[in-house]
């Protein structure tokens, strides 16, 4: 049994967040959502994730899982904003924990900031599974970029995050507190083995030189013959070699300072203050 997917694209971030829905009933999951930020003026907007909502109601479904692949650093996460309106289980992997570690201490978020995960309703690690109506997911670990990042696999499809890209775009970056280019070669091949007709659904497309359309969905076979980091059986040390120098190149993502913060927390913002004013910090020569 397929799983029908719908993919969401945002032009602001990139991003696909994906509705995957059992073909057999009405049950759904939403995959890395999308909560709309203006950095320059502080506001925050939801039409992303009201697309997705409208989509739902429309077709009916009922949805049972909100996933984050990791904790993204390049858009906030509106999954609180999803689960008050149509319901579901926020879930991440395991791993979250050494995310929150590390960036309850970046900010200084001091005591009260919990750093066991408990802000998701489920922890997710690898091996285990999950139901979406009558299609089963499994999960895999798959860090490097991060060591939270996690792939679904739901029935015949792979939710990637940021892992891969489209075979012309490559894979992710690595440079990150707690990423790794050694270890991100090591999950992609975990993907790889996968049955080669499994569809792959990546987390941002950028759209590849020569090419003109944007794209999020290829497949085990295409990227273990035409990606061009991973491809053709390239070894590990020429893919470290190349993902690390590459890497040293890359400016920070225009919004990982109030992604890190709100993701961290599962899409919630920091506490407000006692007017009910919330307030995001910018660490100074620390990321």
């Amino acid at each position: 049994m397929k799983a029908e997917v719908k993919g969401f694209f945002d032009d602001a971030t990139n991003t696909i967040s994906y509705v995957v829905k059992d073909p057999s009933g009405s049950a759904c999951a939403i995959i890395d959502s999308v909560l709309d930020f203006d950095y320059a003026s502080g506001r925050t907007d939801t039409r992303s994730a009201d697309a997705v909502i409208a989509y739902v109601e429309q077709e009916g479904l009922k949805v049972e899982w909100i996933l984050e692949s990791h904790v993204h650093a390049d858009h906030l996460s509106a999954a609180p904003y999803l689960q008050e309106r149509v319901g579901g289980k926020i879930g991440i992997g395991a791993q979250i924990v050494t995310v929150q570690d590390t960036f309850g201490k970046v900010f200084n978020e001091g005591t009260e900031f919990q750093r066991d995960g408990s802000q998701f309703d489920q922890l997710f690690q690898e091996g285990d599974s999950f139901q979406i109506g009558q299609l089963r997911g499994d999960v895999l670990h798959t860090p490097g970029h991060t060591p939270a990042c996690m792939t679904y696999v739901i029935s015949d499809a792979a939710f990637v995050g940021d892992t891969l890209f489209m075979p012309d775009f490559g894979t992710a970056r690595c440079d990150f507190p707690g990423g790794s280019s050694d270890v991100l070669f090591e999950s992609v091949q975990k993907i790889l083995s996968l049955p080669e007709e499994t569809r792959i659904f990546v987390g941002h497309d950028y759209k590849a030189p020569g090419r003109d359309e944007f794209a999020w969905e290829t497949t085990v076979g295409e990227q273990k013959a035409a990606n061009i980091h991973v491809g053709e059986g390239r070894s590990k040390g020429e893919f470290v070699k190349m993902r690390d120098e590459r890497d040293a190149t890359l400016a920070m993502p225009k919004l990982i300072i109030p992604s890190l913060q709100v993701n961290m927390r599962a899409g919630q913002m920091p506490p407000a203050d006692e007017q009910g004013d919330v307030f995001l910090k910018v660490p100074v020569n620390k990321i």
